[in-house]
């Protein structure tokens, strides 16, 4: 564990992720261009659902990744009220613009998605209903961050937001097995070959679930160590004008 714990000094943090980055990079880009044509172009259509079924490749890879950024949101705001490990808050705050992102992009597809197989762009369904929700946390997650000059305090506000918010991630998740109602399908994948998806369209998917997973490792990055740059240059501002 303690090995872990060297990474939350910022300056070991930023050289250690700016040279695995262009690995990331190159295997995000090769596994999401392969994960798609493949599911786009090299996929039949759904004896059901059509050529529609393809939206699958970025619904459900964008819907997992929505709400596992949250959780990853989750843990380092637990890492930092318990250790104030400054990296562990600015992580937090760099990924939440990405798992807004990703969380519009699931509402979006799954409105195109549903239309056709629904007959309505949108339902009061549970699934559909935690997730909106999510969004709307999401944003106010990055509201309060800017609306709070101090950086620790808002990284405590912010914290306890992603601990409510939390609830609704796991809403998301895990709706359509509370409630029995609602328009919104079971798990797409799952360990479980009875509710898998045929091999045909489940190969092309993991793919295009790790390109989505590198990618948001490798625009984290970025953006983490831009909000410690920034970090350290309020601070040098701040310095600075009580000089």
């Amino acid at each position: 564990m303690a090995s872990i714990w060297q990474y939350a000094n910022p300056l070991k943090f930023m050289r250690t992720t700016e040279a695995v980055l262009p690995y990331v990079s190159a295997a995000a880009a090769i596994c999401l261009a392969t994960g798609l044509i493949w599911g786009f172009f090299f996929t039949p259509d759904d004896f059901r659902q059509g050529s529609t079924v393809k939206i699958f490749y970025i619904h459900v890879p964008s819907a997992m990744m929505a709400i596992n950024i949250w959780v990853m949101m989750l843990v380092t705001s637990l890492v930092w009220i318990i250790r104030r490990h400054h990296v562990s808050a600015l992580a937090a705050r760099a990924a939440a613009p990405i798992g807004a992102v990703m969380t519009l992009i699931a509402l979006f597809t799954g409105a195109v998605w549903g239309q056709p197989m629904w007959g309505t762009w949108w339902a009061w369904d549970p699934r559909l209903t935690s997730f909106l929700i999510l969004f709307l946390f999401y944003l106010g997650y990055m509201a309060l961050w800017a609306a709070i000059e101090d950086d620790d305090t808002a990284a405590d506000l912010t914290s306890v937001l992603c601990l409510v918010g939390s609830v609704f991630a796991l809403l998301s998740r895990y709706a359509v097995n509370f409630w029995n109602q609602g328009l919104h399908q079971g798990a797409s994948l799952s360990l479980d070959k009875e509710e898998n998806v045929a091999d045909v369209f489940w190969y092309p998917a993991l793919v295009a679930i790790a390109g989505f997973v590198l990618l948001f490792i490798a625009l984290v990055i970025v953006r983490t160590n831009t909000e410690i740059r920034a970090r350290r240059a309020r601070a040098l501002l701040a310095r600075e004008r009580m000089n």
